[in-house]
């Protein structure tokens, strides 16, 4: 549960820095559209960070040499 909330947590704060960075007003359509577009490149280019870390994880060499 608190690992779910933390994910929560984490897409909020990045929607609110999405918001404050490009000052945008979410009370008409053409800003809502704008922040629905900023946020999904965000989550794209999380996923493909995401993947890119989880996959040079399991590359690393995990067990000790002897």
């Amino acid at each position: 549960m608190k690992l779910l909330m933390l994910i929560v947590m984490f897409f909020c704060v990045g929607a609110f820095f999405i918001i404050s960075q490009h000052n945008l007003a979410l009370n008409n359509q053409k800003n809502i559209d704008n922040f629905v577009s900023l946020y999904g490149n965000w989550l794209k280019s999380t996923a493909i960070n995401f993947g890119s870390l989880t996959g040079h994880i399991v590359k690393m060499e995990w067990l000790p040499k002897e």
